[in-house]
């Protein structure tokens, strides 16, 4: 089966929240042949991690990269997701910059416009204040 997969069918799987759900996404996604995981839903599973079951900022990069590896999941661009979580683990800013710094140095634009000062703890970027 091809199917893109969701926000919750993740945090099921990863924190055995709602024990009969846990063990249906588990059993779904390690049946599957090919789902489909967005940057969008990346995103919000390392949002719902941190702020609704108070994971820290390391052991949730470390988690969505194993999600990202299993064998059933594909992402458009597997390199830009893992360099956005080096980012968002390394330099403390929230994924959403994280993921910006990690597009621009990956495309080589270089700058971001932002009024996020954050993103200048990344040093491979410029950002730039509109």
């Amino acid at each position: 089966m091809t199917a893109y997969v969701d926000t919750n069918v993740l945090i099921r799987h990863l924190t055995g929240d709602t024990p009969d759900l846990a063990v249906r996404a588990g059993a779904f996604i390690d049946e599957a042949d090919d789902l489909l995981l967005p940057d969008l839903i990346v995103a919000e599973t390392v949002y719902v991690l941190e702020s609704y079951y108070g994971i820290s900022r390391d052991e949730a990069a470390e988690v969505v990269r194993s999600v990202i590896s299993y064998r059933s999941i594909r992402t458009s661009d597997t390199a830009l997701l893992m360099k956005s979580l080096d980012i968002y683990q390394d330099h403390r800013i929230d994924f959403a910059e994280a993921y910006l710094a990690a597009a621009a140095e990956s495309t080589g634009v270089g700058t971001v416009a932002s009024f996020d000062r954050a993103l200048d703890r990344v040093p491979t970027i410029t950002r730039f204040e509109p």
